[in-house]
């Protein structure tokens, strides 16, 4: 049983791991800032959820309120932390970068120093596939250059693990980052591709598919992230003598992919997804957008071989569930 503090609390992997760490009797403290970039109310049924656990607590402040997460440390006093609470999204990255060295950038370098201060015991973050911008060597792999991000919010994830790194080295903090690779499943956000296509698609209207439906994505059912998640926080990483591994370092840093490892092309995913609302989707074919990379996959052996991790969710029951979900959650909501 640990004291765990996870920002982000109210977001779609968030909330689905509080709720595995408070059912299986650690205590949470949940931070997060509510902020509108997607549906609030999508965020506070999440949290009822949570509320109704427990050995919940919750916090609404952002990261980059320095006074109130000193606060919530100094109160809790947590023996672990994990950060998923971020500025989320490539494309809006393009339209308004300043939220993203707010949250991304200073708002992390807050949850550094006070984990610093607080000598926890473990700090656990958020990175992103989005790190391996140009890259086209796959499947993508940790020991990877991942120097030239395409966006501001990779550039800000890549800016997170050289910030953790310098915290493990000068300072003993042991972090670990995991590189999220495209997540859906149910309690999902409503500005990814799975929660819009069937949002248009039960309302009779066309889906934008960029790149003309050749993406191919890792796309990773939210159980087998969670699991991936706690299996890593548990996990406390001790320095490495392979020098030469950008994932590793002698301080006690550690940097792994997440991800299935078994890419679907994006016509393939929206297929599977027709057949589970049993309706066919309008397509409107669109050019590769700014920011965007046309193909991910996660290398995932060395997350494997240290914790054990195997996705075990087919893509098609994964979309099902969804499917399942979203339906019985918008009967209830609208």
């Amino acid at each position: 049983m640990s004291r765990v503090l996870v920002t982000g609390a109210a977001g779609f992997i968030g909330a689905a791991l509080t709720l595995r760490l408070l059912q299986r009797g650690d205590e949470v403290l949940g931070y997060d800032n509510l902020n509108p970039y997607y549906d609030v109310s999508l965020k506070r049924a999440r949290l009822a959820r949570l509320e109704a656990q427990p050995g919940f607590r919750f916090t609404c402040a952002a990261l980059e309120d320095r006074a109130a997460l000193e606060r919530s440390f100094d109160d809790f006093r947590p023996q672990r932390v994990v950060n998923l609470a971020a500025q989320a999204g490539v494309r809006y990255s393009l339209e308004n970068p300043r939220a993203y060295i707010d949250s991304n950038i200073v708002g992390f370098g807050n949850v550094l120093e006070c984990c610093r201060a607080a000598g926890v015991q473990h700090l656990l973050y958020a990175s992103s596939s989005s790190v391996y911008g140009g890259n086209r060597k796959l499947p993508f792999s940790v020991r990877d250059s991942v120097d030239h991000p395409l966006s501001l919010y990779a550039a800000s994830k890549k800016a997170n693990e050289l910030m953790a790194h310098c915290y493990s080295h000068l300072y003993g903090l042991p972090t670990t980052g995991l590189r999220f690779f495209t997540v859906y499943g149910p309690w999902g956000r409503p500005d990814m591709a799975l929660f819009k296509f069937t949002r248009n698609i039960l309302a009779g209207e066309p889906i934008e598919v960029y790149n003309h439906g050749q993406h191919r994505r890792d796309f990773t059912y939210i159980d087998d992230i969670v699991e991936g998640v706690v299996r890593t926080l548990d996990r406390i990483p001790a320095g490495s003598d392979d020098a030469e591994h950008p994932g590793t370092s002698r301080a006690p840093y550690r940097v792994y992919n997440i991800g299935n490892h078994r890419p679907v092309q994006l016509l393939e995913y929206i297929a599977l997804l027709e057949d589970a609302l049993g309706r066919r989707a309008q397509l409107q074919l669109l050019p590769l957008q700014p920011g965007d990379v046309p193909d991910t996959e996660a290398d995932v052996a060395e997350l494997a071989e240290d914790t054990g991790y195997a996705p075990s969710t087919p893509v098609e029951v994964g979309v099902r569930r969804f499917v399942d979900w979203y339906v019985g959650y918008f009967s209830q909501h609208l």
